[in-house]
């Protein structure tokens, strides 16, 4: 691994998240400084492993606040823009207007600093995680990078906000030549993910959870007993789950690259797989001996039936390849979420 020049120093928003928690690690692990952003609204107040790591700096405060993001970005390099209000499919349903509403404020406020500190300081330039939600409404797979802008806007407020962190991130150099790349995670899968504080319970069959993505609010259904399985629709939507630590890889390599300039990627595993698939690799790695059984229930209305990346660009321009499977990503998801539930927090 090559030395970090200069022992460069990123600012990650939304450090204490579920990604961004894997891409701290994987940036103090390359031997960068970060400086972590987080006001703790989604989880609350955590623990993290790289706490006391002496390269790692916290600070709580809201990304929204534009003056306190300038000041920190003065003193960085790189700026890894993943702060957002961001949840599972029941979460993008129920908070429609705040989701759009704060992210809005804090891609704007993201920006405004950002263009402020290239202009006054180090600043180089600014990675932003954006979301496959923006292929939306695709009717053609797999997606490939430019699709964003070729097929109709996603009708989700949270797809639709999504597409606009793009569109923030290409106005600001058009007009400020504020560089970027923007990063597109694919159904990230890994440990870490907690309840959040705004999180209520809703009834699954006869287990009530609180708001979640697809593989914890199966893994807790599984091993809180339920049979049949409760899952959403016919169970034949198509998702790549792709592991936390190949993402953060991949989003580390599209900061650093030279290549990655103004550039966006789809970061993701290039295997499909369907949800009663994974419901049946859970109920199986769960320890179930009897053949699974589901019930369909009514789904959500934004519940994309088929989202496939291309990942060929991210592969030929940065080295990328999730190499994590699914199988041995959940051998280590569901031991961590079946220790989070008999601690409470999930």
């Amino acid at each position: 691994m090559n030395a970090v020049p200069h022992r460069e120093r990123v600012l990650v928003t939304g450090s204490a998240g579920f990604i961004g928690g894997y891409v701290v690690e994987e940036l103090l692990s390359r031997g960068y400084r970060v400086t972590g952003l987080d006001n703790y609204s989604k989880y609350g107040p955590v623990q993290k492993s790289y706490d006391e790591h002496p390269d790692y700096d916290l600070v709580v405060g809201d990304a929204r606040d534009v003056d306190l993001m300038t000041r920190l970005l003065l003193e960085c390099d790189h700026l890894v823009a993943g702060a957002a209000m961001i949840g599972g499919i029941s979460y993008f349903h129920t908070f429609a207007y705040d989701l759009l509403a704060t992210n809005e404020r804090i891609i704007a406020a993201t920006c405004d600093a950002a263009i402020a500190a290239h202009r006054q300081g180090r600043l180089k330039k600014v990675t932003y995680l954006s979301s496959s939600m923006v292929f939306e409404s695709t009717d053609s797979w797999p997606s490939v990078e430019g699709d964003q802008q070729r097929v109709p806007p996603p009708e989700s407020s949270y797809g639709f906000q999504k597409l606009a962190v793009e569109y923030f991130a290409r106005a600001a150099w058009d007009q400020y030549r504020l560089p970027f790349t923007i990063v597109r995670p694919f159904n990230c899968v890994g440990i870490g993910e907690g309840r959040a504080l705004s999180d209520v319970e809703i009834p699954s069959g006869n287990i009530k959870l609180a708001l979640s993505h697809v593989v914890p609010d199966l893994v807790q259904k599984v091993l809180k007993g339920q049979d049949p399985l409760h899952i959403l629709g016919d169970g034949q939507q198509v998702r790549h789950y792709t592991y936390g630590g190949d993402l953060a890889r991949g989003i580390v390599l599209a900061m650093e690259s030279s290549r990655a300039t103004n550039e966006d990627f789809n970061l993701s595993t290039a295997q499909s797989t369907t949800v009663l698939e994974l419901a049946d690799m859970i109920w199986r790695k769960c320890g179930q001996q009897h053949p699974l059984e589901v019930i369909h229930d009514e789904p959500f209305a934004h519940d994309v039936q088929r989202r496939e990346p291309d990942v060929r660009k991210a592969h030929e321009v940065l080295g990328f390849n999730a190499t994590t499977s699914l199988d041995k990503t959940l051998d280590e998801v569901i031991p961590w979420i079946a220790e989070a539930i008999q601690a409470g927090t999930i």
